[in-house]
C-alpha cells in the first residue's frame, strides 16, 4: 500500500502533507477527502482531484473537523489517496432523498458488493436523515453478521444544517457510500472507545419509538434528564453533549453511547442519534477531558497488540461532541493514537455525527456515539 495526503485551499491550491516511496497518482484506488461542508460547496473539488487522481474511486464528505497526519483538525480540505497493491475495491452510491426505502439500501450493496473475498465495509453515509441504527441493521442483515463495517455519518461543523457525500461527483445532501475492500492481502484492526464516566442507577426504558425516548421507569424522559444534570439543564440541547446516555439492549449486551440530538419539552421526550429500544437499560454518563484522551489511547493500544503486521494507515472517526468537550485539547486526543502506532502509521479521518465500528462481541458493526474509533488498514 502507497499514500499520498494533501492539503486542498479554498483557491484549490494544493499542498502536498506526506507522499510515500514509489506513490504514483495515476495508480491510486481510493480517495477520501474531508472538509467542513460550505467549504466542499465552495471549491467543488471533484474535477481537480479526477485530474490528479484519474483511475481512484473518489470519495467526498463533510464533516465537523478533518483530520491530518499533523495530528491537526485541517481548516482546508484533507486528502488522503491511495494505491493498493494487491487489492481490490468495489465502490457504490444510494440516495437516500430520492428513495428513502432502507430495504432497497440492502439490497443494492448485498448485489453489488458481497461475495466470497469481502473483507471489510467503508460506510460514509449522510448525517442528517438517516437513522443510524436502521442503517447498520440493514447493513449487517445483508451481509449475513460475516463482514465488519466501519465509517461514519457525514458532519457539518457545529452547524447541523446539512450534510454532504459524494461518490465520483461534487458532494450533495442524501447519498450513502460504501466501498467494498477485496482479497486475502488487506487486513483490518478495529477499536472504539469513549472514555466517559457513569453516574447515576442504571433504569429501564419503559416507553420509546426508534430514537425518541419518551419514558424511564415511571418518569418522562426528559423530567428525569433534568434532574440529574442540575445548573446544565438550563443550557439545554447544547449542554447534552456533556452528558450522553449508555445503552444496553439487555443485561448481557455492550453498552453503546447515544447522543441527544434535540428536546421536545411539550412531550417531554429526547431524540437520540441512534434507537433506544423499550426494555434497555440506560444510565446518564458526563465527560472527563483526562479519561477521554485515554480512551482515544485504549482504542489505538488494543488495535496495535492485535495486529500481526505494521498499520499503514489509521482511520480516526470521532464524534463532534468529544471535539466541543475537548475543546481546545482535542488534537491531544489525535497525538496519542499517532503515538501508539508509531511515525509509519499514515493518520486520516474526520470528526462525525456517529461512529460506525465492529465491537468485540458483535463481528459485524455497531452505531456508537461520542466514542474515537479507529479502522486500522494494512496489505501483507
Amino acid at each position: 500500500m502507497k499514500l499520498q495526503q494533501l492539503l486542498l485551499n479554498s483557491k484549490k491550491q494544493q499542498k502536498t502533507l506526506l507522499s510515500t516511496d514509489n506513490f504514483m497518482p495515476a495508480k491510486a484506488n481510493l480517495v477520501l477527502a474531508f472538509a467542513q461542508r460550505t467549504l466542499l460547496e465552495k471549491v467543488c473539488p471533484f474535477d481537480l482531484l479526477k485530474e490528479i487522481y484519474p483511475n481512484a474511486q473518489i470519495i467526498l464528505c463533510s464533516s465537523s473537523g478533518q483530520v491530518s497526519n499533523n495530528c491537526a483538525i485541517e481548516k482546508e480540505i484533507v486528502v488522503t489517496a491511495i494505491e493498493f497493491d494487491k487489492t481490490k475495491i468495489i465502490a457504490t452510491e444510494f440516495d437516500i432523498l430520492s428513495n428513502n426505502n432502507i430495504d432497497d439500501l440492502g439490497e443494492k450493496i448485498k448485489a453489488e458488493l458481497f461475495s466470497k473475498d469481502l473483507k471489510s465495509v467503508l460506510i460514509l453515509s449522510e448525517g442528517s436523515y438517516i437513522n443510524g441504527t436502521e442503517l447498520i441493521n440493514e447493513l449487517i442483515k445483508r451481509t449475513n453478521k460475516l463482514i465488519p463495517i466501519f465509517g461514519g455519518l457525514a458532519g457539518d461543523e457545529f452547524s447541523f444544517e446539512k450534510t454532504i457525500v459524494g461518490l465520483n461527483a461534487n458532494a450533495s445532501s442524501g447519498k450513502i457510500v460504501a466501498v467494498g475492500f477485496y482479497g486475502e492481502h488487506i487486513h483490518f484492526g478495529y477499536g472504539s472507545e469513549g472514555g466517559w464516566g457513569d453516574f447515576g442507577p442504571e433504569r429501564e426504558v419503559t416507553l420509546s419509538d426508534k430514537n425518541v425516548l419518551y419514558k424511564i421507569g415511571d418518569r418522562f424522559a426528559l423530567d428525569l434528564y433534568k434532574e440529574y444534570l442540575g445548573k446544565y439543564a438550563e443550557e439545554l440541547p447544547g449542554s447534552s453533549l456533556y452528558f450522553p446516555l449508555s445503552m444496553k439492549e439487555n443485561s448481557e449486551s455492550a453498552s453503546v453511547v447515544r447522543t441527544i440530538l434535540a428536546i421536545d419539552e411539550e412531550n417531554k421526550s429526547m431524540t437520540f442519534a441512534g434507537n433506544i429500544p423499550k426494555g434497555s437499560l440506560v444510565r446518564l454518563m458526563k465527560g472527563n477531558i483526562d479519561k477521554l484522551i485515554d480512551a482515544a489511547s485504549t482504542a489505538a493500544f488494543k488495535i496495535k497488540t492485535a495486529s500481526k503486521e505494521k498499520v499503514q494507515l489509521a482511520l480516526l472517526v470521532s464524534c463532534v461532541g468529544r471535539r466541543i468537550v475537548l475543546g481546545d485539547r482535542v488534537e491531544e486526543e489525535l497525538e496519542v493514537v499517532k503515538d501508539n502506532f508509531g511515525e509509519n502509521t499514515i493518520l486520516c479521518g474526520f470528526y462525525s455525527y456517529g461512529e460506525i465500528s465492529p465491537t468485540q462481541k458483535n463481528v459485524a458493526c455497531e452505531l456508537h456515539n461520542q466514542t474515537m474509533t479507529i479502522a486500522a488498514i494494512y496489505e501483507d
